[in-house]
């Protein structure tokens, strides 16, 4: 070690899954970010690791609280304390509860922020009284947790160490992407794993698997269909298990048996062969393992997709077993998210205006509310907010009724680490609901474009800044711990605080009774017998003895405590109890190509990194990927700028050619715009220009019917070249994002 510096055991944050890393201060200050010396987690950091102490030092952070001077969204601002802004929101905030009802309060985080929340904003807004938080989760883990329940009452966590054989759809995990994944797949293949890939484009995962189906865009559940189609017939599945432990198999095989593989093939654009290939060696070379992917989350069929991977795994017998999928439930020695979040205290009648709860009711209390009492029986409480994802108002109706187009209004948002003008569908709407605020408060380390348009702009600490006790997501019983590598610079504070802070400025302190970051961590691990403190000197992993087919004596976390392969719940909801295809809606010729965003490029997590100079040399400027016939036929060349219009909205972007892509598809990048152009409201930093969000659509035709979510895999639009060279003088001048060494 060189002299005068220290070392930390860290939970990087610099994405949402909290990789194992050392952090090396000196003078006070980290200096470097490198892996884990612990051989389990060696090798699972990435790029957005590395180069966090460079972007956190960024003289553009933002260190004090500031309050809007003008007009919202007049890009002037005051200094001011965090005492003078805390009182006057406050007051603000319960002018607006008193007049409006307290469901006119919305709240919005993401993955990145929510993991650092423990619970605490839902446990505020739970005691003042409303229902209406939203998240990223939304579209991304949080409805796959939820979804899954409606099948087995829980969301499972694969066994990569033991499994046989593994299937991505879509999901193409990489080494400075998703990393600990990319790495677990590597390991498997090394010893044998089967790996099977469903992806439109030849991803780098699907170059080293043993199947690649490449699939229509948006076809992921009609190709489910077909695997269990060939599954059933053939009799590949767990015949004692599906007799033993299920409900509703005949009315499966009955649905399952109008998917033929003829035309499941013409739905997915796959050879029928190669699909009953790819479900034969699912069923026959197990245990195996659907990782979660985001893709099915975002889907027009997401329920039903991700009701047949549920399915999937059940019927095979892959639930609960070594190699399979796990059941994990709580950690019975740490005091859970979901506890701490007090929904038993928010009453009945307020989360019954949960937005979007009487439409797409999935994820929201009113969908959740049956499995209160089995999951009481099978893991010991009432409430299992797993992934946040369990009792969340529906994006899009939340926007709607800030914009005053709802049952009742919406006048006070908040958000912390979430810059929901890009992250969320239709950003044409939640512009309007913003703008229709008396009330909005941003919690951010940088001037975002939603930030841009807030009443105050807090500041945020960083996860080098603080200690975290991270219980990975709520679903996982593993609890991992993280040390404080130094202090945060000048007024910067946490999540912890800003809700204590808020707590209080509205007369219930006693809602966030600890007075410290680390007295809320020693009283959540009390029952271990050790404070958080000794925890974190002598544990990187806190973990009860695995178990498994725990159902055996507990049953499943359902209505008839089994697997419900015909779900109950969904069913006295209104909604079809079994999965289903929706099959694409008319296409209008005016838009023949089809686009599927949500991707990120390897340096940059949602909408952030992008101030970071290392990060946009390796992307400047934003990129759609076509390949050289869709391109040709476009009329578009690469390396040119082109604009990508559908009905909703129109962004920018520089063509690059890939070979990859099949044809018709196009690759938008998700969550681009640059903190060096102009703020403000008609600037927003080039979001105008650039955000992905200005073409998902959200009408219902782009809905998926129980959950409410857009459908942002397969959207219709058109290309079209930019005569003007005026995009070119928009490429990043490095200098003005000011590197600091």
């Amino acid at each position: 070690m060189r002299e005068g510096v220290t070392t930390k055991r860290a939970l990087c944050a610099s994405c949402d899954i909290a990789c194992s890393v050392v952090t090396e201060i000196k003078n006070g200050r980290v200096v470097r970010v490198r892996s884990s010396d612990n051989p389990i987690f060696r090798d699972h950091i990435c790029m957005k690791g590395i180069v966090a102490p460079k972007g956190f030092a960024n003289p553009n952070r933002i260190l004090h609280p500031l309050k809007r001077v003008g007009e919202r969204g007049s890009g002037k601002w005051e200094q001011v304390t965090w005492d003078e802004a805390m009182a006057d929101i406050g007051s603000r905030l319960q002018a607006v509860v008193d007049r409006y009802g307290p469901e006119a309060w919305a709240v919005s985080t993401s993955q990145w922020n929510t993991s650092t929340d423990h619970g605490l904003g839902r446990r505020v807004m739970n005691h003042v009284g409303s229902p209406n938080w939203i998240s990223g989760v939304a579209l991304c883990a949080g409805n796959t947790a939820a979804v899954n329940r409606f099948t087995y009452g829980w969301f499972p966590f694969g066994d990569f160490n033991n499994t046989r054989c593994i299937v991505l759809m879509g999901h193409n995990p990489r080494r400075h992407s998703w990393t600990p994944i990319y790495n677990y797949i590597r390991s498997a293949q090394q010893r044998g794993a089967k790996l099977i890939v469903m992806d439109p484009r030849r991803s780098s995962s699907a170059e080293r698997a043993d199947i690649w189906l490449p699939l229509k865009v948006g076809s992921d559940t009609a190709m489910m269909f077909g695997w269990l189609k060939v599954i059933i017939d053939e009799g590949l599945y767990d015949k004692e298990f599906v007799a033993e432990w299920t409900v509703g198999f005949d009315e499966l095989r009955q649905r399952v048996d109008e998917y033929p593989l003829e035309r499941v093939a013409e739905l997915t654009g796959c050879d029928p062969e190669m699909i009953a290939s790819a479900a034969r060696l699912y069923a026959t070379h197990g245990p195996t393992i659907i990782p979660w992917t985001p893709i099915t989350d975002m889907q027009r069929n997401s329920t039903s997709g991700i009701r047949l991977q549920s399915i999937l795994r059940a019927i095979c017998g892959y639930l609960d077993v070594p190699g399979g999928e796990l059941l994990q439930g709580f950690n019975p020695d740490i005091i859970n998210e979901s506890e701490i979040e007090m929904h038993h205290v928010l009453p009945e009648a307020q989360k019954a205006k949960q937005l979007g709860s009487q439409d797409h009711p999935a994820f929201t209390y009113r969908g959740q509310s049956a499995f209160r009492e089995p999951t009481r029986r099978v893991y010991g409480q009432e409430y299992a907010n797993l992934v946040m994802g369990c009792h969340m108002a529906t994006p899009s109706a939340t926007f709607q009724a800030m914009a005053g187009e709802g049952p009742y209004p919406v006048k006070a948002f908040f958000f912390l680490g979430n810059n929901p003008l890009l992250s969320y569908a239709n950003m044409p709407m939640i512009l309007k609901g913003m703008m229709n605020q008396e009330l909005i408060v941003a919690h951010e380390q940088f001037m975002t474009p939603s930030a841009q348009l807030a009443d105050y702009v807090l500041p945020a600490d960083s996860w080098l800044e603080r200690p975290w006790l991270h219980d990975m997501f709520g679903w996982m019983s593993t609890v991992r711990f993280s040390e404080k590598s130094m202090d945060p610079p000048g007024d910067c504070r946490s999540t912890f605080q800003f809700w204590k802070l808020l707590a209080g400025a509205l007369g219930q302190s006693d809602i966030v009774p600890w007075d410290t970051l680390e007295d809320f961590y020693d009283y959540r691990v009390a029952r271990t017998g050790m404070s958080f403190a000794d925890l974190v000197a002598t544990t990187e992993v806190h973990f009860a003895k695995p178990e498994f087919r725990k159902y055996e004596k507990t049953g499943f976390a359902t209505p008839s405590g089994k697997v419900e392969l015909k779900s109950s719940v969904l069913e006295g909801l209104g909604f079809d109890p079994l999965p289903y295809f929706r099959e694409d809606p008319p296409r209008d010729d005016a838009y023949p190509l089809m686009m599927f965003t949500g991707v990120r490029e390897d340096g940059f997590f949602q909408t952030g990194h992008r101030h970071i100079p290392e990060m946009r040399a390796r992307h400047p400027e934003p990129e759609i990927y076509l390949n050289e016939k869709t391109a040709r036929t476009a009329g578009v060349r690469d390396g040119e700028w082109v604009a990508v219009e559908n009905q909703l909205g129109r962004i920018k972007a520089k063509l690059a050619i890939r070979d990859a892509m099949p044809d018709d598809l196009v690759r938008v990048p998700h969550g681009w715009w640059k903190p060096e152009m102009p703020q403000g409201h008609g600037q927003l930093s080039g979001a105008h220009d650039y955000a992905d969000s200005q073409l998902c659509r959200d009408d219902d035709d782009f809905l998926d019917r129980e959950q409410g979510i857009p459908h942002i895999k397969g959207i219709p639009c058109r290309v079209v070249s930019l005569m003007s060279p005026s995009g070119d003088a928009e490429i990043v001048d490095a200098s003005l994002l000011e590197p600091v060494e």
